[in-house]
């Protein structure tokens, strides 16, 4: 995983506890030796609970990692469910459609079964109308006789026996006749009725599987869209969990990489209290020496102050990293702050310490810490009891270790052009007191008593 700069050092490097790592103790007395280590003391025992603060928030970090990983796999088997669901409703989908496909061919059957009803009752009307005109036309027949027509009549009225028997077949043949219409026109009518109701019936059949089927879309549609809406929530939880654990890695990833600064700040914090107390013992011996030389040669009483490691040199506190122009200097520049300075040298050209001091971290271009500076050194100074911390990025390579001390001059790389670089140059900086990702420590290098 990516280690970013934002994340490496955002509130690692206080103003009160920042890079208290010390390297030749400049001190011009005891007392102020003494003040020094009781500064460094201070210090790494600010370190060592600031190191307490960080492994209980990455405990906190990965614990919500475990929930956050819990918490997806609760997720994930949700969606699972819904996943299930929705094939089990696609499937139920396809059933109904079957179904509904069904009953448009029942729709379309019962639409022709009307249609040919319809064509029927229209013969039944006709042959209805066709009887309806013969009656009246027997009804007129008896009105033209005068409406007092009977058949016995007829029959009574025959001139022979062979005509009474003529009479009686014709007038047997005309009852017959009228009531097989009237027999045949009730049925007509009956079956008319009964094609009415049945037209009527399948209308409302028709109705009744349209309203069935409007339900049927309707319910298909609502399952559908109920899924959908919680397999989309489902997921946007779920990518939501996803960026929250990758947050939290990444801020794991952070806390990691401050442990291993804070680390290395507290060995160069010891590295620098031996030297100290070194320095120390070193002036207690001398003033020893002075006090028993002036015994000896019963001289003044008042010894000479003991020498002075002061790497100013005439005001100056830091000498140049490398011998080159100056390209670009210190503040804002292309609407953000460049924090240093950068020498116009070439590839492999030879980079020194500008003072003495303790190596605090070496990083690569590759292994993600502040690699926007590519390859770079960090270096802490003690200097007249003010800690200082300098920077040297855009490395071709690394002659120095984490821990380490250098005195002012030695050779700790070489200029390159790694990291976030237009071209091969040194990238110097000064921070007084710790580096920090707001840079809000660092200083113009060419201001006094800096660099000259």
């Amino acid at each position: 995983m990516k280690r970013t700069a934002s994340y490496i050092l955002v509130g690692f490097l206080c103003a009160g506890t920042s890079f208290a790592s010390f390297s030749h103790v400049e001190a011009k007395s005891m007392d102020d030796v003494n003040d020094q280590i009781n500064q460094l003391e201070k210090e790494k025992d600010q370190l060592k609970e600031k190191q307490g603060e960080v492994t209980n928030k990455k405990s906190a970090a990965e614990q919500k990692i475990d929930k956050n990983l819990s918490k997806q796999d609760n997720v994930e088997s949700q969606i699972k469910g819904i996943d299930q669901k929705l094939s089990d409703t696609k499937n139920k989908i396809q059933k109904k459609e079957d179904e509904i496909k069904s009953t448009n061919d029942e729709i379309e059957q019962l639409k022709a079964k009307i249609e040919q009803l319809k064509e029927e009752i229209k013969e039944l009307q006709k042959s209805i109308k066709e009887r309806e005109n013969l009656l009246k036309e027997r009804l007129r027949a008896i009105q033209k006789s005068g409406g007092s027509m009977k058949y016995m009549e007829v029959i009574l009225g025959s001139q022979s026996f062979g005509d009474f028997v003529s009479r009686s077949s014709a007038v047997n043949t005309i009852m017959d006749s009228d009531k097989s219409i009237m027999e045949e026109l009730e049925a007509d009518k009956r079956a008319m009725e009964a094609k009415k109701a049945e037209v009527q019936e399948n209308k409302k059949e028709v109705e009744t599987k349209k309203a069935a089927l409007e339900n049927q879309k309707k319910e298909l549609e609502s399952l559908k869209g109920q899924l959908d809406e919680q397999a989309a929530e489902k997921e946007k939880l779920k990518a939501q969990l996803e960026e929250e654990h990758e947050h939290l890695e990444d801020y794991k990833v952070s806390l990691e990489d401050e442990q291993e600064i804070l680390r290395a700040q507290a060995e160069a914090t010891s590295k620098a209290i031996e030297l100290a107390k070194q320095k120390q013992n070193e002036l207690e011996q001398k003033a020893k020496e002075q006090a028993a030389k002036a015994r000896s040669n019963q001289t003044s009483s008042s010894s000479s102050a003991p020498p002075t490691l002061n790497s100013s040199n005439g005001g100056a506190m830091f000498s140049f990293p490398v011998s080159g122009p100056i390209t670009s200097g210190y503040g804002s520049r292309w609407g953000t702050l460049h924090a240093g300075i950068d020498f116009g040298v070439g590839v492999g050209t030879a980079v020194s310490a500008a003072a003495p001091g303790v190596v605090i971290s070496t990083n690569t271009e590759y292994d993600g810490m502040m690699n926007g500076y590519g390859n770079v050194i960090l270096v802490a100074h003690s200097i007249d009891g003010v800690t200082y911390t300098t920077l040297y990025a855009h490395l071709s390579s690394i002659s120095v270790s984490a821990g380490q001390s250098v005195s002012k001059g030695q050779t700790i790389g070489a200029s390159g052009n790694t990291g976030n670089s237009t071209g091969p140059h040194l990238h110097f900086e000064i921070h007084k007191g710790g580096w920090n990702a707001a840079k809000s420590n660092s200083v113009n290098p060419l201001q006094s008593p800096y660099l000259y």
